[in-house]
């Protein structure tokens, strides 16, 4: 990303406000003989000014390791001189877009908020670290050092639908890997899980190592939360479910009414779509299968 530091910005333009040309079509401009070589650098100067105005400065506040295999961290960001982009993020499954100033080869990186709504002065993420990535970037990142965010973006999950609790007493939620940001969120925001009847949360990993949050599970089922983790790949001393998400569900789905059911999915693709076709051959209502897209 260019900087303002490395543009030499060219000496301000004065029109007069009763110049026809003040408000002229860049196309129009560019036929201005006085204006011809300098509008490149004009739109330079207004693309950064741009730039500028989307991306959100903020210090980082902690990192920490989120998984005993140390592929996956917490990341929270300091919003108290970014009130606007704080409040702007009002419903748990909504997103950004994060970059670390400095690294201008690397794209930026999509991350859904794992804090819920109004918790606090600062966004927290889940941050799984790829090699070469800006998340790699991210997870190596100290207290103080500053990251950019972009707009919160989408509309989150539309809960509404599953809203009041009679129209869905049962609700499923489903997460893996790093898909458990946004379902925390929605946990932690509140949708009134100790009035519905079954409240599950299928949660899969590769293994016990690579599964964050297990320090929040007791919180999360004190709200009346059952969580059925899921391992893919765990050691002898596992009793729990084992394979892929869908697979677990599949087993035992005991849903007691598909009419009062409804689920919260994120995750891995596969998962996304056998989940969603089971709960629909049992009747559960695609309105009621909600996404964070």
């Amino acid at each position: 990303m260019a900087t303002a530091a490395t543009i030499s910005t060219p000496t301000p333009l004065t029109l007069r406000p009763s110049s026809r040309h003040a408000f002229a079509h860049p196309k129009m401009l560019r036929s201005l003989p006085f204006l011809r070589r300098r509008l490149p650098s004009l739109v330079t100067v207004a693309a950064v000014q741009q730039d500028a105005a989307v991306w959100n400065a903020a210090p980082v506040s902690s990192v920490g390791a989120a998984s005993a295999d140390g592929s996956l961290f917490h990341l929270r960001v300091d919003l108290s001189d970014a009130a606007d982009l704080a409040s702007s993020y009002t419903s748990p499954g909504q997103y950004l877009t994060i970059r670390v100033p400095g690294e201008d080869g690397l794209k930026p990186a999509f991350m859904a908020i794992a804090s819920p709504p109004g918790a606090g002065g600062g966004f927290e993420f889940l941050v799984k670290t790829v090699p070469g990535a800006t998340a790699e970037k991210l997870c190596g990142l100290r207290d103080g050092d500053v990251v950019e965010l972009g707009a919160v973006m989408g509309k989150g999950f539309p809960i509404e639908r599953v809203t009041p609790t009679d129209a869905a007493e049962t609700l499923l939620l489903f997460a893996t890997g790093t898909g458990i940001s946004p379902i925390r969120s929605l946990i932690e925001f509140g949708f009134a899980a100790d009035q519905r009847a079954d409240v599950r949360l299928y949660y899969g990993a590769r293994n016990l190592q690579t599964m964050a949050y297990q320090d929040r599970f007791a919180e999360w089922e004190s709200t009346g939360l059952k969580i059925v983790p899921v391992l893919s790949q765990p050691d002898d001393s596992w009793k729990g479910a084992r394979g892929y998400v869908q697979h677990a569900f599949l087993e035992t789905k005991n849903i007691a009414n598909p009419t009062s059911t409804g689920a919260v999915l994120c995750g891995q693709k596969q998962m996304l779509e056998e989940v969603t076709l089971a709960l629909a051959a049992d009747g559960v209502s695609q309105d009621k299968i909600l996404k964070n897209f």
